[in-house]
């Protein structure tokens, strides 16, 4: 009897610790838009389909035309394909990502097609919700579906770069 009154006892303070903790929790406006420091951009980190995913392809490989060809593989997975051309210098990795604030889930879903071997460069002053996609010289083939889906579930949601906050989100 004497047992239960204790644990009894330790019931009802672990549960007045908890409501205690929720109602004093000074993080309640941490990593949203509210909490933002001042000067920090917002950025839109929802994940979109591919037909929602604005995309320049340009080519950085010692191989002419590679753009072309890749872009036309992004247009037939649905991406809208803006600008295709060639970069001035080459590019010895598998792809780079550049994009800005509005771009981030967008960059996110990208990685999944180079299995997130491609490198981000993150511009926090681009205005456009477009992604430059940069290939390199190690670039073989966009992933299939199959492993685009597992990539992005070890890949997990897409996080907001250093210095940035998470936009609110819309209902």
């Amino acid at each position: 009897m004497r047992a239960l009154v204790v644990v009894g006892l330790l019931a009802v303070v672990a549960l007045v610790f908890v409501v205690v903790a929720v109602l004093k929790d000074s993080q309640g406006t941490a990593g949203t838009a509210a909490a933002c420091p001042d000067g920090w951009p917002l950025v839109d980190l929802r994940l979109r389909e591919q037909k929602d995913v604005k995309i320049n392809v340009y080519n950085a490989t010692d191989e002419a035309g590679r753009a072309g060809s890749v872009a036309d593989d992004f247009r037939n997975r649905k991406f809208q394909v803006k600008k295709v051309g060639n970069e001035k210098k080459a590019f010895d990795g598998v792809a780079e990502l550049r994009f800005g604030p509005n771009a981030v889930g967008s960059a996110h879903l990208l990685r999944a097609y180079f299995l997130n071997e491609a490198n981000q460069k993150f511009d926090a002053n681009r205005k456009d919700d477009v992604v430059d996609v940069v290939l390199g010289n190690q670039f073989q083939q966009l992933a299939t579906t199959t492993e685009v889906n597992q990539s992005l579930g070890d890949l997990g949601a897409p996080q907001a770069p250093p210095e940035t906050c998470p936009m609110p989100i819309e209902k």
